[in-house]
């Protein structure tokens, strides 16, 4: 299954990026506070992150990685524990799992993105065998 991941990949790229999450974890699209609605750049760094859901900590890079074995099953329950964890509304876990899968499908493993608000960017592909 193809899923959306932490990485160091191509951190730098702007001077707003930052990494705080392990390499490989699982992540999703975060809540975006009031202070970064309108600017991506905005001081939280909400608005350009993905959301860990193991460490619950922060990225401003992902990249698409083929994990053999992992089922949706597994992948709706990741997410509704993470959600659970930190206190948020876990029933739409079934829903968000479905659109993370929706969003790399068409993506190959090794695609790095980046969040700018409600859009993800492709920064660059690279080679599964090339990843740092």
């Amino acid at each position: 299954m193809k899923l959306l991941t932490a990485t160091t990949n191509t951190q730098g790229f702007r001077e707003t990026d930052f990494d705080w999450c392990v390499e490989g974890e699982l992540v999703h699209i975060g809540v975006v506070c009031a202070r970064d609605q309108d600017d991506p750049d905005g001081g939280c760094g909400c608005g350009r992150a993905f959301a860990g859901l193991n460490s619950h900590r922060a990225t401003t890079t992902a990249i698409v990685r083929e994990v053999p074995g992992f089922t949706d099953e597994d992948y709706v329950l990741a997410i509704r524990s993470s959600l659970e964890q930190q206190g948020y509304d876990a029933s739409y876990a079934d829903h968000e799992a479905a659109e993370l899968r929706c969003l790399v499908r068409d993506w190959p493993p090794g695609t790095i993105v980046e969040r700018r608000l409600d859009e993800i960017v492709v920064r660059e592909v690279v080679k599964p065998d090339q990843e740092v």
